[in-house]
């Protein structure tokens, strides 16, 4: 099983922390772990319901290397 050190741990996130998990009978650990696994389930849920891109934009002309190097030269100056 892996471990995780939480550093620079604010004491008012501390104190949330705390509060959750007093509130559902967890100890500390265990509701950072579960609201983790939360995050990371609505994260990855979130992130499958947009797999799919829109279509490629036509501009009026195409991008092609050598525009973009020109492009990139202009704004640098």
């Amino acid at each position: 099983m892996g471990a995780l050190v939480i550093k620079n741990f604010t004491p008012k996130l501390h104190r949330k922390l705390k509060e959750a998990s007093a509130r559902h009978g967890r100890s500390m650990t265990q509701q950072a772990l579960t609201m983790l696994e939360e995050a990371l389930i609505r994260d990855e849920s979130s992130f499958s319901a947009h797999r799919e891109f829109p279509p490629p934009v036509k501009g009026p002309f195409p991008l092609t290397d050598e525009f973009l190097d020109w492009a990139k030269r202009e704004g640098r100056e």
